[in-house]
């Protein structure tokens, strides 16, 4: 299997292609300048027929897709095929460990239940979010990105000129304190800044729980993919997504991978998310006060291709308000990501070539650009 590294210098014009176990995908996207700026970035996957694999994306929702059997104007997929339900409560520790290694290597995603966070914060998490976007536009402008700002953090509205997504969001750092600007939070509803800090908390021992499984299940000590993407100076982003219902053949969120090394994901209870496996999309059945783990690029790129980066999408529901609550994980922009050196040898040479994060993110964009 191949995978084309990242280029540097005088790449030439042409699309990047990345394969990997026989399968193909091209993407295009537009131009940003931080990792954390391409959360808002267009991006095109042109899909082809029994071809799975995705270059690295962007973290969310605005991304288009073209293929041959399934435009990204298509209805839901009827397909019920469910994705895997991993019980954390499970005394039998290498279980859960096969599991979620078998559920990343095929999937790249999977539902996990009895996680640790309690379903009522999960629930306050929730209604905080709702109560913000039901606020009046002039109240949710307050926490607005500035128009000279690089940051791209804060309140934004859907711009059918420029994406081809439907729908308005809220984004910020949650973690590590450092990089948080409280600039972004909003200060209505009165208790956001409280909910989203307790949730934060507790969402960071959730991640560092099941990073700890997918390094045990690569062969690594549990804190190998934890500190491979930084340990405490790992970047926690909220992005908080609102779709209001539309009679339009639109998406939410168009086709993506995520850029970050994994996402943890709470959607509400109305039908839309889906995930493409096996050539098909996938409805994706939530449980309620469960949590979908989404596995990242630079999850990929850090097992060597082992574990998958998962393409997944959100369909508008034509009666109702979807909402979502990803929290993204990544790599401070300076810290080199690449195959784990224990991963790889003469007979498992490395599939990607390490970079600091930002050059990552840099360097595709700039390939893909030359594409477009």
């Amino acid at each position: 299997s191949k995978h084309i590294p990242i280029e540097s210098g005088k790449a030439k014009k042409r699309e990047t292609e990345q394969t990997m176990n026989g399968t193909t995908m091209n993407g295009k996207k537009d131009q940003h300048t931080s990792p954390q700026s391409l959360l808002t970035e267009t991006n095109t996957i042109n899909l082809k027929k029994d071809q799975y694999t995705s270059p690295p994306s962007l973290l969310t929702e605005t991304n288009t897709i073209n293929g041959k059997k399934d435009q990204h104007t298509s209805p839901p997929s009827s397909l019920t095929e469910k994705l895997p339900v991993i019980d954390l409560s499970d005394p039998n520790e290498e279980l859960i460990t096969n599991q979620l290694v078998k559920a990343s290597e095929e999937w790249g995603i999977f539902q996990v239940v009895n996680h640790g966070i309690p379903a009522e914060l999960m629930q306050q998490l929730q209604d905080s979010g709702r109560k913000f976007f039901e606020l009046p536009v002039s109240e949710k402008e307050t926490v607005r990105k500035p128009a000279d700002s690089t940051d791209m953090e804060g309140y934004f509205t859907k711009d059918p000129k420029n994406f081809k997504a439907w729908g308005d969001h809220l984004l910020h750092k949650i973690s590590p304190p450092s990089s948080v600007n409280y600039r972004y939070w909003p200060k209505n509803p009165s208790d956001y800044r409280e909910v989203t800090e307790e949730y934060t908390r507790n969402v960071k021992k959730l991640t560092e729980k099941i990073n700890g499984y997918l390094s045990k299940g690569l062969g690594l000590r549990r804190e190998a993919l934890t500190e491979g993407i930084g340990g405490d100076t790992a970047v926690y982003l909220l992005r908080v997504n609102y779709y209001p219902p539309t009679s339009d053949s639109v998406l939410g969120a168009p086709p993506h991978t995520d850029f970050c090394a994994i996402t943890l994901f709470i959607p509400d209870e109305v039908p839309g998310f889906q995930v493409f496996k096996d050539d098909h999309w996938i409805d994706v059945e939530y449980t309620k006060s469960s949590v979908l783990v989404l596995i990242g690029d630079q999850f990929m790129r850090m097992s060597n291709g082992r574990y998958k980066n998962v393409l997944h999408r959100s369909v508008q529901n034509k009666e109702k308000t979807r909402m979502s609550w990803p929290i993204f994980v990544e790599p401070n922009h300076s810290l080199v990501i690449g195959p784990l050196p224990e991963l790889t040898g003469d007979k498992n040479p490395p599939k990607f070539e390490s970079s600091t994060f930002k050059e990552y993110v840099h360097q595709m964009v700039q390939n893909l650009l030359r594409a477009s």
